[in-house]
This record gives structure tokens, sequence and C-alpha cells, in this order.
């Protein structure tokens, strides 16, 4: 566990020195060829698990510390250590131990008596300290106090479960393939491999127990893919038929594209700004045994797209700060600043200006982020609607299933992610 411990700090310090924490745990993997699949799972869930709970274990942390640290590979040391004993099973004599241990490793010895008095007095002081720190809203929340505001003043109902929700541990929700296969017919596959698992949606499957996709039966044979719940609305809420003209504008990795197949046939091209994530859409198609048109063109610049015949359906699932997604990114949280929401909408905008061009009368585009902040989301809509009078906003017509949403926006729960959706007909 120690080296794991000490893998699991240093990818956390260097994603609070503004790494993807996605990109960082590739990079380990590259790096450390020889881990086990069972010792990259534990590096991974110290990782995510420090991240998701910083705002507390740091706020504990400086109660513990009798000056500030100057050493920050100690404090993220200590930081997923303090999630060990705060979240996990592990021993605490064995959290504590290898902590101390790591110092060397780290190259940071002197720190041994530091750290084995700070993890030792937090086992102690537990209670007292999660009471003390616990009124202060980073601690609480673990978000920072600039997204605490801006959603607790756009969303003065729902801030609370929606920020609680973000730090739990997403579900593992499958989409049915419904070209390979039908929903009853795989459930029961999934109970004769005695794997408990759920109905949700039109053609999801919630399983019980999450596992590698590895384990599930027909994975590798195109039978599902894994899709959110939330996210599976896309292709609900377009409206494809057989034989329409589509445009996925910002495809990558392709779960959205692949469900608009698979639920009629379509002459779809599916669109990406960045070969390497298109590549994945070929990918994912491939192993559904489905096929697109794919165009590598930024989604946002009209050269690209001239000369190219009127979409009857576009989909433009479009950049964002991904805050409606961050458990299954909690990273997101201390990497996003308030500034780049401002980025964000005028990139969005651009792209939204673009595709309408593209949309031949009568055709429907559907605008969809992954995220909880309405400048992004319903705003974005009605300025576009102010540029655009042939814009006309159509109800979301479908049936949701319970999914806890509002006028387009879905709220993060323990059902799906945070997304928002809206749909546009052009006159």
């Amino acid at each position: 566990m120690e080296d794991l411990q000490r893998l699991a700090a240093q990818t956390v310090s260097r994603v609070l020195n503004g790494r993807s924490l996605d990109a960082e745990l590739a990079a380990l993997w590259r790096g450390h060829p020889a881990l086990a699949a069972q010792q990259r799972g534990a590096v991974q869930d110290m990782a995510y698990g420090t991240l998701r709970h910083l705002g507390m274990i740091d706020a504990m942390i400086d109660r513990l510390l009798e000056r500030p640290l100057t050493d920050d590979s100690v404090r993220t040391l200590l930081q997923v250590a303090i999630y060990q004993l705060g979240h996990t099973r592990a021993h605490a004599y064995t959290v504590v131990d290898h902590a101390v241990r790591a110092t060397t490793r780290m190259g940071a010895p002197r720190a041994k008596g530091l750290v084995n008095a700070v993890l030792r007095n937090y086992l102690r002081r537990r209670p007292e300290l999660e009471s003390a720190v616990r009124p202060g809203a980073v601690a609480r929340y673990s978000y920072p106090q600039w997204w605490i505001d801006r959603l607790s003043a756009e969303q003065p109902e729902h801030w609370r479960s929606m920020l609680e929700a973000g730090n739990t541990r997403p579900p593992l929700t499958l989409r049915v393939n419904r070209r390979a296969i039908s929903r009853e017919d795989y459930l029961a596959r999934l109970q004769q491999a005695d794997i408990a698992a759920t109905a949700t949606g039109r053609d999801g499957v919630v399983i019980e127990k999450p596992r590698p996709v590895a384990q599930l039966p027909g994975f590798a044979e195109g039978l599902v893919s894994v899709q959110d719940a939330g996210a599976q609305l896309a292709a609900q809420l377009l409206d494809v038929t057989d034989g329409m003209r589509v445009l996925d504008a910002c495809a990558a990795p392709g779960g959205k594209t692949a469900h608009l197949l698979e639920c009629a046939a379509l002459d779809l091209t599916a669109a990406d700004i960045d070969g390497e994530r298109l590549q994945r859409v070929a990918d994912n198609l491939a192993r559904l045994k489905l096929q697109a048109t794919l165009l590598r063109a930024d989604a946002g610049d009209a050269g690209p797209w001239k000369n190219i015949a009127p979409f009857d359906r576009i989909l433009a699932d479009v950049p964002c700060t991904a805050s409606g997604v961050v458990r299954r990114h909690p990273d997101i949280k201390w990497l996003r600043r308030p500034a780049d929401i401002a980025a964000m909408v005028k990139q969005q905008s651009r792209i939204l200006d673009v595709l309408w061009q593209l949309l031949g009368s009568g055709g429907k585009l559907l605008y969809a982020t992954c995220s909880v902040f309405a400048a992004e989301n319903s705003r974005q809509i009605e300025d576009f609607r102010a540029r655009h009078p042939d814009a006309r906003q159509l109800a979301l017509d479908v049936q949701l299933d319970g999914l806890n949403h509002n006028a387009g926006q879905l709220f993060p729960d323990a059902q799906h992610d945070g997304f928002f959706y809206a749909l546009l007909e052009k006159a």
C-alpha cells in the first residue's frame, strides 16, 4: 500500500497544479506497466476519493497543523491518508505506517514525525474535527466557494442536493444495443450470469454492483455500451427516423452517435475537431457493428461545411464546463475557474450559429451540455433565439421515467448525471 499511497498522492498533487485526472492516471499506468488491475483500482480510488472530499479533508488538515506546510508533497500525502482513514475500510495502523514510510520515498524523511502526529491526532479527534469544520460551505460540500455561490443563486431549491450528488460514486449504467438484442433478453443474460440489474429509461440498464466492462456479458460483441441514463435521452429527443441526414457535430467519444444509429437507419456524419478522439468514435462504432461518415472538423468554423447539403437533424453536444459530471471527474471541481464559463459560452454560441446554417427548413437541432450552470444552458438558448427569429424551441416530448429534471435541466442525482437539453426547430 505504501507505494500505491505515494502514487495516488503524486497524482492528486499534479491535478491540484492544473492537470487532468484522466491524463495523469493514463500517464501513471504507462509509467508503471507492472501494476496489477487491483493495484490500479486502489490508486484510482484514492485519487478520486481524495478529490471528491478535498474540501473537508483540507479544512481538517489546517486545524491539525500548528503551522502551514511548505512541502506540497507532504500535504497531498496527508490528504490521501485521511481519505483512506475516513472513507475506506483500510486498517488505520497500516494507513498511518505506510504514510510515514512513504515520506522517505518522496524525499521528505524529516516529515515522518509530522505525518505520524497529524494522522494519529486525526484518528483521536475525527468527530470533533468534522463537527468544527462542517459549518464552512467549502468543507461541508467539498466545492470551491464560487461554485457553491453560483449554484445556490441559480438553483435555490436544488443546489444542496446537486452538490451532494456530485460527491457520490456514479452508477454503472448501460445502453442496450436494440439492433443486436432486446433489453428484456439482455436482462435475462445478466440474471443467468448472476449479475443484479434493473431497467431505466427506454434502453438503459443499471448494474447494481459496478464491475469492469470486460466482465459484462456481450460487451465485446457490441450488445451494450456504457452510457449514463441522462445522456441516453439525446437520441430519443432528436426524434430520428430511417433515411434522415443527421450530423453529430461534436461526436467524440461516440456514445450518442452510436445510440442514434441504433435507433434508426441514418445517413449520419460524426464530426469532431480532435483526430485522436475521432478514432475513439470509429472504435466504438466498429465494436457495435455500426457505420457513419467520420469527419475531422471544427463545428464552430463555417469553412469545412461549405457546399454540404442541409441536415434533417443535428446534435450539438457542445464543449462545456462538465459541471454536471463531477462525480465521474472530481478534478473538474478544483480545475475550473469562473472565467472558464464565459469562455465556454462564447465557444458554444459560435458553434450554434454555424450549425444553424447547416440545418434544413423544418429540421431539428438538439442542444446538449453536461453542465448545470445557467449561462451555458437556458441563458445560452435565450440569447440564441434572440439572434435567430426562425428558431422555435420545442417541448421535450419524451418519457423521462422519473429522471430529475426541470425545463430541460437534469439535476444530478442517484440515477443520472447533470445534463441540459433544448430542442430547436427551424421554421
